[in-house]
């Protein structure tokens, strides 16, 4: 009953204890019924939410394991013999032996990893006796040069706060490009001591550690590094190699002032740009350099390079337009045409930057801040694979780059709780394989018995890394049904079916944690018992999983229509579904379970992820990778923006996301994600015009307009990247941010209906009433 409150309570915490959610809560036994179901059978899992919710704490011994092939911990759904000191795991029924320290086991003496309430606990891995201290977090930040002035101190200003904010042992090094890099000694204190790369081509990992002296190879042109006798290798020109990480990656407490005098004397990229070109900017090579350092390094340990990109890559590896402005930047009109000509080549040399930084364990965050396209769509690679972050705004002084740089830093209710090199293990009961994962992770390619025939995403796999993850990380994971022959036979079958999520990775504090969690669902006969499947729908985890499902589609499919296939699978699951009497359209409802669905693929129909015109390649990538990655209250705020209303005669109520629910008296706030909008009605924004809001006697109306605000900035507080907050009045230019996610239930065509002081949208689109009308006729069709 806990689990459902909890569930129930959206603020305080919808994914309930397990931080787990199914489209499905009851699983057909059948592929065939799998099928029929329409929506696939997946999970969306955050696997290191904040350790608050947990109902233990932390244990601090290792867990016990079953026994090989299966290899899943110990959880409270296997059945014990205390007599006998046996446990019997429940996804592949093996009988397990507990080791001597649980000697005092008993059925008044049971550990925590046991309890009911514990399907969710966490271990401390502790080192060995005598081992090192766990390495401090490393940052590495990548700074584009190719900017205005006015642009680049708002980058020095964020940078001073950024650093302020560090813990003191943090590890901090300094890259700078422009149409060259620039790799900052930050151990060379006595001046600026800099290693300059050339921007034009691209450079292998050995080259950059040659050029730097962190290889024993030697350079063309300078003595080979000699052998110390019982010691290092040093030459003239280089210290010796350990000393490599002091002389470019220093705790903060050593190189704050010399940071802070590299960012005074920074100065936009001296190199001239012809009249008619873009700036030369070698973005590819910046990054190479970057991950070659921190592999030389801190390979194995949590680092993260922070890029800064103010423009689109020119020159050398990874470059997406030409110089000559001439040249557009490529839009997806070109990419469907295939007249992207740097396009597939920027993409391989971000897999190979991909691969690189997985291998290290390192993460690639973006901030890029620029009115034109940078380069994301080919980045997206690099970045869901390491679980990096990504920002997109216009300006490094918008306050969407401003809070969200300043966020990642913080500590405290607002830390994102940044983790590091991360592995995530699926285990599940025999009829069960997992088809794949959608999200920040790379497949690890541990293959087994439990990997699905088809692939969804990072697939052929039951283990993935996650170099960086964060409380709200999230992954879908796809399943398939897949009975055995003895499974099917009656008198064999479970009526329980389990699945287990084990998450090895680096606190923030340091540590090594193991976090597992085990579900228990029951099993249906789908053909029969319909009434449990309905009962066990999670609507809104449904669509979601369809929208990212269908985001990985359009990527993947050249020719993939994906309205059309959104409508037929909704019409196919209304069909299923729905109660209705054949060819009687007036007849037809659906439970309460599904009632929204329709709904939210409606929204999802016209939504950016689907419609990805008016929107850049860019723009689009970076929609995609926090539908990706966010959780599902999150992600069904893009899909369906949220709108309440604010006035006078009743308290703050959410509203229908339709154009009807404009009124001149009325302010509204909607909530779509990427923008909170606050949008007052005709008659509030006269008046607030008129100063009412500061007269003594209309104290309520001064009231009135706070009130959204403060909502506002609870909405954007406690999110992450920080949202565009946008103030606009009925009838102004701003007003289109709103208008564009309302249902049209009144257009230009049916302007005559429209009471006093409403709105209508100039569009041809279908209102949602048009829409399920429509939907009505085709899924009680004999």
């Amino acid at each position: 009953m806990a689990a459902d409150r909890s569930a129930a309570s959206a603020p305080a915490d919808p994914d309930g204890p397990d931080a787990v959610r199914l489209t499905w809560n009851a699983w057909p036994r059948s592929k065939v019924e799998a099928s029929r179901c329409v929506v696939p059978l997946a999970a969306s899992i955050c696997p290191v939410r904040s350790p608050e919710s947990l109902a233990s704490p932390p244990l601090p011994y290792p867990p016990l394991r079953c026994k090989p092939p299966c290899s899943a911990l110990i959880n409270p759904f296997a059945r014990v013999d205390y007599a006998a000191k046996i446990w019997i795991c429940p996804l592949c029924f093996s009988r397990n032996h507990f080791p001597p320290h649980y000697a005092g086991i008993s059925e008044n003496n049971v550990p925590a990893e046991l309890f009911t309430q514990c399907s969710t606990v966490e271990y401390l891995v502790a080192g060995a006796p005598g081992s090192p201290a766990p390495p401090p977090p490393v940052f590495l930040f990548v700074i584009d040069t190719c900017i205005i002035e006015e642009e680049l101190e708002y980058v020095k200003l964020s940078m001073r706060k950024a650093v302020a904010l560090l813990p003191e042992h943090a590890l901090v090094g300094l890259v700078t490009f422009g149409t060259q890099v620039h790799l900052h000694e930050l151990g060379f204190s006595d001046l600026s001591k800099i290693y300059v790369f050339r921007g034009t081509k691209e450079i292998s990992k050995e080259q950059i550690l040659d050029q730097l002296g962190l290889s024993g190879a030697g350079r063309p042109g300078f003595p080979k590094m000699t052998q110390q006798p019982g010691g290092q290798q040093v030459n003239g020109m280089h210290p010796s190699t350990t000393v490599g990480v002091n002389r470019f990656l220093l705790p903060v407490s050593e190189c704050e002032c010399t940071l802070s005098t590299l960012l005074d004397e920074l100065q936009p990229d001296h190199w001239p740009v012809e009249a008619g070109n873009r700036a030369i900017r070698c973005t590819g090579v910046a990054l190479s350099v970057a991950a070659g350092l921190l592999g030389a390094c801190m390979p194995g340990t949590g680092a993260r390079i922070i890029a800064l990109l103010g423009g689109p890559c020119t020159e050398g590896p990874g470059v997406i337009v030409s110089k000559d402005l001439s040249e557009p930047v490529r839009s997806h009109k070109d990419l469907d045409k295939d007249a992207a000509p740097h396009f597939q080549k920027a993409i391989k040399f971000y897999d190979g930057l991909a691969k690189q930084l997985v291998s290290q364990g390192h993460v690639l965050d973006v901030f890029a801040s620029a009115l034109d396209q940078v380069g994301l769509a080919e980045m997206k690679l690099a970045i869901e694979r390491t679980g990096g972050l990504v920002v997109l705004s216009e300006s490094f002084g918008h306050s969407v780059f401003k809070d969200s740089f300043k966020r990642i830093f913080e500590g405290g209710e607002h830390s994102l709780g940044l983790s590091f090199n991360g592995t995530l293990e699926i285990n599940c009961s025999k009829d069960i394989k997992v088809q794949g994962i959608i999200g920040p992770c790379t497949s690890l390619e541990k293959k087994g018995a439990l990997c699905a025939d088809t692939v969804v995403g990072q697939g052929n796999s039951t283990a993935w890394k996650m170099c960086g993850l964060d409380r709200n990380t999230s992954f879908t994971v796809f399943f398939d049904v897949s009975p055995s022959e003895r499974t099917s036979q009656p008198g064999h079958q479970n009526p329980d079916l389990y699945i287990q999520f084990i998450t090895s990775y680096q606190h923030p504090e340091g540590q090594m944690r193991i976090r597992v969690t085990t579900i228990s669902r029951k099993w249906v006969d789908g053909s029969t018992n319909t009434e449990e499947l309905v009962e066990g729908f999670d609507q809104e985890t449904a669509a979601v999983v369809l929208a990212r499902y269908i985001s990985l589609k359009m990527e993947l499919e050249e020719e993939f229509d994906a309205t059309r296939w959104l409508d037929r699978s909704l019409i196919r699951l209304c069909s299923r579904f729905g109660d209705y009497r054949k060819d009687d359209p007036s007849s037809f409802s659906l439970h309460s379970n599904f009632s929204l669905f329709p709904q939210f693929m409606f929204n999802l129909r016209r939504s950016q992820f689907v419609q990805v015109f008016n929107n850049s390649p860019d723009e689009t990538a970076y929609f995609r990778m926090l539908l990706n990655r966010e959780s599902i209250t999150n992600s069904v705020a893009m899909i369906q923006p949220s709108l309440i209303s604010f006035s006078f005669d009743t308290p703050p109520s959410p509203v229908f996301l339709d154009v009807a629910s404009i009124a001149p008296d009325r302010i509204l706030l909607l909530d779509a994600y990427f923008s909170v909008v606050i949008f007052h009605g005709m008659t509030i924004a006269q008046w607030r015009n008129m100063c009412y809001q500061n007269q003594p006697e209309h104290q309520q109306f001064s009231q009135l307009l706070q009130a959204p605000q403060e909502e506002a900035q609870v909405i954007i507080n406690g999110r992450f990247p920080v949202p565009r907050l946008v103030v606009c009045d009925q009838h102004g230019s701003q007003a289109r941010f709103l208008l564009a996610k309302l249902n049209p239930s009144v257009t230009y065509n049916s302007a005559h209906d429209v009471p006093a002081g409403s709105d209508i949208i100039f569009t041809d689109d279908v209102s949602f009433q048009v829409f399920c009308e429509h939907l009505q006729r085709l899924a009680v069709q004999s």
